[in-house]
């Protein structure tokens, strides 16, 4: 394999993009203090800093929709063309995840696949809600059927509750980005969605949030809550964990990294940066923090830099990793 990291949580803010949060009053989403600089240039000399190969592309919170419904179409072809360009222009460092314009169901159908089918987008991007509708939601069933079809990827990213959380100076990233994960991911396997659909790769940010934790409480509960005839008809958290994707994106290190290699399958960790929005310097002291775990191997780390994202990324030419 080559040397050079597949970074599957990595951001881009083009122009246009940024110019849409601004004049929608969101050029602080989720409480952070601004939106990070970006641009092609500083994201290939960040990835270069990190020793990262390729970066697959996605929008951040807060997404394309900000409540006007055909700016919100409009804006999500505009950023995945400006991904698909990128991508295209250098295979061998960018690959992108679509943005959709949910709640828009039907619209959003049709991005899924002009992206997936006509940009060579490497997957979509979904986050934890679309204005409360979380990932277990029915009306989201025919866009997980479009990816699973194509045994593509859905990168999952959090993004704010619906009512925000009141009394607590707590910017939302720090501790409710962990919870939203939490109860969307939840929502999506006990709502059946990995059983309908066994083809979809999904990835979970942030590597896994509180799920390792409370995926035997969850075991516990949901049954009982189900109040169903045969209690084993109820998805088992625990198995889900086994078949979901985790980014190690953020600060995982070392408490929550040991609870997911408790419950995780290790050929489906992969490296995560949140360029831009952690910036290079923070990215190269967390990549030292997994580097100096006693959890982690020489051949685990180059599984998770690596190896395991060549058979996640099925849809990108592995073969340009080779480029200098």
């Amino acid at each position: 394999m080559p040397s050079g990291k597949i970074d599957v949580h990595a951001h881009y803010i083009p122009e246009h993009y940024r110019e849409a949060l601004v004049a929608a009053g969101r050029d602080r989403p989720d409480g952070i203090p601004g939106l990070p600089a970006w641009s092609e240039a500083a994201a290939l000399d960040a990835m270069d800093r990190l020793d990262v190969r390729l970066a697959i592309l996605s929008i951040s919170s807060p997404g394309v929709h900000f409540g006007d419904a055909a700016a919100a179409i409009e804006l999500a072809r505009a950023v995945n063309e400006t991904g698909s360009r990128i991508a295209t222009a250098k295979p061998s460092r960018f690959g992108f995840f679509a943005a959709l314009p949910l709640p828009e169901i039907d619209a959003a159908v049709a991005e899924t696949r002009y992206a997936l089918d006509k940009l060579g987008a490497d997957g979509i991007c979904l986050f934890t809600n679309h204005d409360g509708m979380y990932l277990g939601d029915e009306r989201l069933e025919p866009i997980y059927a479009e990816v699973a079809a194509r045994k593509s990827v859905v990168f999952v990213h959090p993004t704010s509750a619906p009512q925000p959380t009141e009394g607590l100076d707590f910017a939302t990233p720090m501790l409710e980005f962990i919870f939203e994960t939490t109860r969307s991911i939840t929502d999506l396997v006990l709502a059946g969605v990995l059983v309908r659909h066994p083809e979809l790769r999904i990835i979970v940010p942030h590597a896994g949030a509180a799920l390792p934790v409370l995926a035997g409480r969850v075991d516990l509960y949901a049954p009982v809550l189900a109040n169903l005839a045969d209690p084993s008809a109820v998805p088992s958290m625990r198995a889900a964990l086994k078949s979901l994707h985790f980014d190690l994106a953020g600060a995982p290190v070392e408490e929550q990294l040991a609870a997911l290699l408790s419950v995780a399958d290790p050929s489906r960790l992969h490296y995560g940066s949140d360029l831009p929005f952690t910036p290079w310097q923070a990215c190269q002291y967390l990549t030292q923090q997994l580097e100096n775990s006693p959890h982690l191997d020489e051949d685990a780390l180059e599984a998770i830099y690596v190896d395991n994202a060549y058979d996640l990324l099925r849809t990108v030419d592995t073969s340009t990793l080779n480029e200098s």
